[in-house]
């Protein structure tokens, strides 16, 4: 039995708190490794319908979520979230294996969405889930990674998030950071993203109102966070 196996027999077998401690050992799922570049060859080997789908949590795939992004007092039953595989490109043109989780009513639209920006080759540089960065948003964002579900408050509140829903999704998070007057000093997270609050500039990964990620989010109801007047989010879409 190999040692992966192994570890994911005893995590069901002794209760899911077990894998409280492999947030530094994370590895993604055989049947599906997350951040993997792939050839067109492969794609079309089998079809690209294989590539774009909608499951519920299997036991291997919450075992690495419990007590991480899925924490003892979530509010959100796991039967109503989804977990997503997709493709998307990154900014030198390779396409890479995706993941998300999100709630099973958002599931197909944000399927539709990414193979629209698959297709498009619209640039998303890393999408793997918050579980990789032991569910820590700060690391996550940091890394530029494109995430949804995460048990989790607002930023600088005690109110849950919609990320907690499953009911929101952050996109290249690095370059389109939340940005928000707090007395006399700007809060900025992630803090790495500070050389990016100023939208007139040119950079990758840089979402406006106007290109192809901002118009498909809404056009499927989505609202999308750089519109907001209190503080800019420009990560972040919700519904």
């Amino acid at each position: 039995m190999k040692l992966s196996t192994l570890l994911i027999a005893l995590t069901l077998l002794c209760g899911f708190p077990a894998s409280a401690q492999r947030s530094e050992g994370w590895l993604p799922l055989e049947e599906w490794p997350a951040g993997e570049i792939l050839s067109v060859e492969e794609i079309a080997q089998q079809g690209i319908e294989a590539f774009f789908v909608a499951e519920p949590l299997s036991d291997p795939l919450f075992g690495r979520m419990w007590s991480l992004s899925f924490k003892a007092d979530c509010t959100v039953p796991r039967e109503e979230l989804r977990y997503l595989k997709v493709l998307h490109c990154n900014q030198s043109g390779e396409t890479l294996r995706g993941e998300l989780v999100c709630h099973a009513s958002l599931a197909e639209d944000l399927l539709a969405i990414f193979r629209q920006l698959y297709e498009a080759r619209y640039p998303i540089e890393r999408m793997v889930l918050v579980d990789a960065y032991g569910a820590d948003d700060g690391r996550s964002m940091a890394d530029n990674n494109s995430s949804a579900f995460n048990f989790r408050r607002m930023v600088g509140s005690s109110k849950l998030s919609k990320h907690s829903l499953g009911r929101a999704v952050d996109i290249n998070p690095r370059y389109n950071p939340y940005v928000k007057k707090v007395g006399d000093r700007l809060r900025v997270e992630p803090p790495e993203a500070t050389p990016y609050v100023d939208r007139s500039k040119k950079f990758p990964y840089k979402i406006t109102a106007d290109d192809l990620c901002c118009r498909l989010f809404k056009a499927y109801g989505f609202t999308w966070g750089g519109d907001w007047h209190s503080l800019k989010d420009y990560q972040h879409f919700e519904r």
